[in-house]
């Protein structure tokens, strides 16, 4: 929500948040966005030349307060609510929330009335709804049971009212702890009794790799579910990196049918 009423269209705006750093750029809002996290390297050539003011979690108050934005961007999950409201009294700062593919056509609406880009923002929905339709799960990996997972040491997955969890479904995949709530700690015995077909290991936040595939099969060895490296991107990116999901999904489905991991 935004904690002040816009009179103007905004021309000096900051985002807080990679994935709607990007949608930004595909907006079309190159000169207008000032400011951008270290982490936010969609387009390249934004992290490259925008001012960096810290991180998503760790973001640079002071540097925020002398580039004097007219709108800043964030997110209520990704930035820490303490940090927002310490701007609030001075910036408009839209806040948005994202826990489905559907609220996610919403952001991306919202951002465009915003940013006086509505029409480009609704053509990026209609272009992401088509990609999604054409998703078709074939019956032998439709509902194969997932655990996804986040973190290591402790190894974290995914509950059941987040956007990876959604993005799963949307996939044709079931998320073994959707019965839990935000980002649990597990267990490989817990993933192995829940009868997971797959584990999905993130590219993002934890960086994992095809060491930790051999690390968990060396630890467990009689573990049954198949462990795959996932793009994080495609699963948590709300954007208009969701463009790209869709056939990243059928892409996935076709190679784990075929046995190609």
């Amino acid at each position: 929500m935004l904690n002040t009423q816009l009179h103007t269209v905004p021309k000096k705006i900051i985002s807080l948040v990679p994935s709607q750093t990007e949608l930004l750029y595909y907006l079309g809002l190159e000169d207008e966005v000032i400011g951008i996290t270290k982490f936010c390297i969609h387009p390249n050539k934004w992290f490259r030349n925008k001012t960096r003011i810290g991180g998503v979690k760790s973001i640079d108050i002071k540097k925020i307060i002398e580039l004097k934005p007219d709108l800043i961007i964030a997110n209520k999950e990704e930035n820490i609510k303490e940090q927002i409201e310490t701007l609030q009294p001075y910036f408009p700062i839209h806040v948005t929330d994202v826990s489905t593919l559907e609220e996610a056509y919403e952001m991306i609406q919202n951002i465009g009335k915003l940013t006086n880009k509505e029409g480009n923002a609704n053509s990026l929905v209609q272009l992401i709804k088509q990609s999604f339709s054409k998703i078709k799960t074939n019956k032998q990996q439709q509902h194969k049971r997932v655990g996804y997972l986040i973190w290591k040491n402790p190894f974290m997955t995914v509950g059941g009212d987040t956007f990876i969890s959604n993005m799963l479904h949307h996939a044709g995949y079931k998320n073994i702890f959707e019965h839990k709530k935000r980002y649990p700690e597990t267990t490989l015995e817990e993933i192995n009794n829940l009868q997971a077909d797959y584990i999905f290991l993130s590219s993002e936040p934890y960086p994992f790799k095809q060491k930790h595939i051999d690390e968990i099969l060396q630890a467990m060895p009689q573990l049954k579910a198949k462990i795959i490296l996932v793009d994080g991107e495609m699963f948590t990116w709300y954007g208009s990196r969701l463009l790209k999901s869709a056939d990243y999904f059928k892409e996935l489905a076709r190679k784990l049918s075929n046995n190609f991991f």
